[in-house]
């Protein structure tokens, strides 16, 4: 039902497209006063504007927020335009390359530090002071990536483990003060990053991405926004230091990914100790 957020002010940090367009979105529906930040040639403006014309509250912020000046006026921005802070939603973050970690470009690693944590980092700084005074919360764009680690993706799930870790921090470190932190973990959705077209993968690994997911299919950028929506609102008054899977089930999903092995790779090291009874024992001992 809409008015979940009614009176809330919320930054969406990457709101310009996919998922961040999405919760930019759900949360005006919602109620929420936005503040569509986005890279200079993210269309922050066009979804600010949408908003508008829908009868809800935005103006949109453009500005590399991995630059301290930057994130810092993004912030001031939702002060001074709604006079509070209530949701902080870090959703910025780039998905640049897919390599093995060997052939990785150290440019793009770098670019993921920048854009995946170092925008947390900042983002999260500046407006935790104005967070504390609402009592509000913020919401960061974790993945299952960074529960699993993935192949040809290492770095990418290795920026998203830290979200997780640094969301789970400063619930701990926040909750004298009633702030809230959560991370909302989505598998494969239906954004540019997913498709062959638009992203990284090759034909090989888009049909890999469907075929392990045990709902068979990409999720929506809407039904992520609807979980962020949900732990953004006082709803989720008792949510903190939650790492939120939204991912049709590939977290729990047994794929196929051990038919790609060749057979010398997959074959058992001899050892060295001299073992009798590996194989002895009832079968529910170890």
């Amino acid at each position: 039902m809409p008015g979940r957020l009614n009176g809330k002010v919320a930054i969406v940090t990457g709101a310009g497209t996919g998922i961040g367009e999405a919760i930019a979105h759900k949360f005006a529906h919602e109620g929420a006063m936005v503040v569509v930040s986005g890279a200079e040639k993210d269309p922050v403006e066009d979804v600010a504007k949408a908003i508008l014309e829908r009868g809800g509250k935005a103006v949109f912020h453009t500005g590399d927020i991995s630059q301290v000046a930057e994130a810092k006026a993004c912030v001031e921005k939702a002060i001074h335009e709604f006079g509070a802070l209530n949701i902080l939603v870090n959703n910025a973050g780039v998905f640049p390359d897919m390599e093995e970690t060997q052939d990785y470009d150290i440019r793009d690693f770098e670019f993921l530090i920048r854009n995946n944590i170092t925008t947390v980092f900042l983002m999260t700084k500046f407006a935790l002071p104005y967070l504390q005074k609402t009592r509000g919360n913020i919401v960061s764009a974790g993945s299952e990536a960074g529960f699993n680690g993935i192949a040809e993706m290492t770095p990418y799930g290795g920026t998203k483990a830290w979200v997780h870790a640094f969301m789970k921090g400063v619930a701990l470190e926040q909750a004298k003060y009633g702030v809230r932190a959560n991370c909302v973990c989505p598998g494969p959705i239906d954004t540019a990053w997913t498709h062959k077209e638009t992203g990284p993968m090759t034909k090989k690994m888009e049909k890999m991405l469907i075929s392990s997911t045990p709902l068979g299919r990409r999720g929506t950028p809407e039904e992520i926004a609807n979980v962020y929506a949900f732990l953004a609102s006082d709803e989720a008054s008792y949510v903190t230091g939650a790492l939120w899977l939204a991912d049709g089930g590939i977290t729990i999903t047994k794929s196929n990914v051990g038919d790609q092995v060749p057979a010398d790779i997959a074959r058992q090291p001899e050892g060295i100790l001299k073992l009798k009874h590996s194989r002895d024992g009832k079968p529910d001992q170890v």
